[in-house]
Formats: structure tokens, sequence, C-alpha cells
């Protein structure tokens, strides 16, 4: 080889080496983004047909991020099918969910007959909850009259089969209470998707139910609601689960009225599963800096379990606790509520 050559060699070896230095010291500046928090998320609607085209993508993605299990509910016996289902394509990641939601309770008023598959689909062993279930007056799918019988339904089914009840209310706490407080024996109760006033929590809290929160935090702007309920300490850790109601409340992290210390309490990690990262083929053209960032996997469209981290270190700042208490505690809550594996 004439010194030419060598010279050549010598010097792309050098551009390479260089290149390889500055990827590991980017690497190693990033890497406080891929310590995951360990979280469940107790609310996914998986079965939904937005995820049927990349289901697996999205429970890797969920993964990727910390999300150690999912609870994916059915509010419905096809989509309680479908929940179980799941549930054993990705055994120990996936359970299910077996309810009837308040607005399709006129289905089963109408199908008395498949009321008896709910009952088989809610016995099976991957299957740890039932419900959602409940009462929801802010729109009238269903008859309040048929939401009431259906609801009272579930609750029987779910304290014969000693399983825990997820309850979703909309302006209705009063006869809710009403209706729960007939009955004896009750498993443990969580009050999912909580979007309700301090006043109504404490009054769910009196009774030792569990309280559900999802992105719901980025869009609440009262004095009266969620984040009061967290920063006043109202809401005590051992009754705190967190969910993502994927593909629904987005947590939008630029939220004008997210307070600048729940926004910056956000971090690289999480921000890193809202968003994707467009990188190039070649080495040279790798970016990890967060304005390379060209789309998003979360979106008002479609969120995904992915963003759950997000929403526990929102939560966090809102109780002015480390986002690893937060994780720890509803993890926690979620294993020993749901006996999951």
């Amino acid at each position: 080889m004439d010194p030419q050559s060598k010279s050549e060699v010598s010097a792309a070896a050098a551009s390479l080496l260089d290149e390889q230095e500055q990827v590991a010291d980017a690497m190693e500046s990033m890497k406080h983004c891929f310590e995951n928090l360990i979280v469940i998320d107790v609310g996914a609607n998986l079965t939904n047909k937005k995820y049927s085209r990349d289901l697996d993508s999205v429970v890797q993605r969920a993964r990727d991020a910390g999300v150690q299990k999912l609870m994916v509910h059915g509010t419905s016996v096809k989509s309680s099918k479908e929940a179980l289902r799941l549930s054993r394509i990705y055994p120990d990641i996936i359970y299910s969910t077996a309810g009837i939601h308040p607005h399709d309770s006129k289905s089963i008023v109408e199908e008395p007959a498949t009321w008896f598959d709910l009952e088989h689909i809610a016995q099976a062993q991957e299957c740890v909850a039932v419900g959602p279930c409940g009462l929801d007056y802010q729109r009238d799918f269903s008859e309040p009259e048929a939401q009431k019988q259906i609801f009272a339904k579930q609750l029987q089914l779910a304290i014969r089969l000693n399983k825990p009840l997820l309850i979703h209310e909309r302006s209705a706490q009063s006869d809710l209470l009403e209706i729960i407080d007939k009955f004896e024996n009750l498993p443990p109760v969580i009050i999912r998707g909580f979007m309700g006033t301090a006043e109504e929590a404490v009054k769910y809290l009196e009774r030792r139910f569990y309280i559900s929160l999802t992105g719901y935090l980025c869009k609440d702007k009262s004095d009266t609601g969620v984040r009061r309920l967290l920063e006043d300490g109202t809401l005590p850790l051992d009754r705190l689960l967190v969910e993502t109601d994927a593909p629904f409340m987005y947590p939008n992290t630029r939220a004008s009225k997210l307070p600048q210390h729940v926004k910056t309490g956000i971090t690289e990690r999480s921000l890193l599963y809202l968003h994707r990262w467009e990188c190039g083929g070649r080495l040279k053209r790798v970016k990890f800096q967060a304005n390379q960032v060209s789309s998003r996997y979360c979106t008002f469209q479609r969120n995904e379990p992915c963003s759950l981290p997000a929403i526990v270190e929102m939560i966090a700042a809102f109780m002015k606790k480390t986002p690893d208490e937060v994780a720890l505690a509803t993890a926690f809550n979620a294993l020993k509520l749901f006996g999951l594996s």
C-alpha cells in the first residue's frame, strides 16, 4: 500500500474512532433517560380499534418505558372477551377485567342472556377485577334506571367472586353511594379515572376506596379538583393507583395551565416515550438532543401506556414527593389489590 493510501486509511480510522467516542459520550450523558420508573397501568383500553395494527409495538413501547404490567379493561361483553384473549397472548404482562360500562348498560337489559357470558368471562383466572361499572349521568347512552340495575348486578358478581370492583362515576356520586351502601362484604373498590372534586374524593376515601388517576391532571383547572386533592395531602399514597386510560386522556405536558414546577418535574426519560426520536441510519447522523423530536407516539387522538411515567412524575410534583415514591407505592398497591404475579 502506497503512503497516500495508508494516510487515508489512518485518517478514516481516526474519524471513525472520534465518531464512536462522540456517541459514547452522548449515550453516557443520556444514561439517566433509560433508568425507568417501575409502574403498573391499571387501566388501558387496548381492545380499542386504534391499536389493531400495531399492538405488539404498543406493548413493547410500554415495557421499554418501565410499565411492567397492564390491565386491559372490558367495558362490554364483547370487549371483555377480547381483553381476556389479550391476557392470554401476553401472559404476565396483560391482565383483563370484565365489566359493563354504564354507557353499555342497556345492552344487557335488552339481551339478558348475554349477562351469563360476562359471568363466565369474569371467572377466568386472568380476569383480575369486575368492571368498569357504575353510573354516568353526564351522557344518556343508557337510562339511569338501566345503569342502576346493571351496576347492582356487577356489585353482586364482584362480591360472589371476591374480585376487586372498578367503578366509573360521573355526576352520580349520591346515587352510586346509595346503591353501594346496600351491600355488605364488598371486595376492594377502585374509583377509576377520578375527575371529581376533593370533597367527593373524601367521601370515597372515608369508605377506604382506592382512587386511580390519569392524564386528566393536565386538564383540571379548578381550585377544588384533582390537583387540590394531591397538593393538600388528602389522597394518601396507600390509596392511590395510576392509569393511562389509553387511547384516551393524553397527558398534555405542555398544557398552559400546568404549573411550571410540574412541567420541569417531567424527566427526559419520560418525554423519550412520549415522543419518537428520528435518527438517520449512519452513525454520524444520530442525534440525542430534544430538539430532534419530529413526531409523537402519544397524541390527543391516540394515547399509549408508555405515557404512564410522565403521569406518575406529574402526580409526584403535585404531591411534593419523588417519582420513585409514587411509582413504588402505586405498583405495590396494584400488585396487592389485583394479585398480579
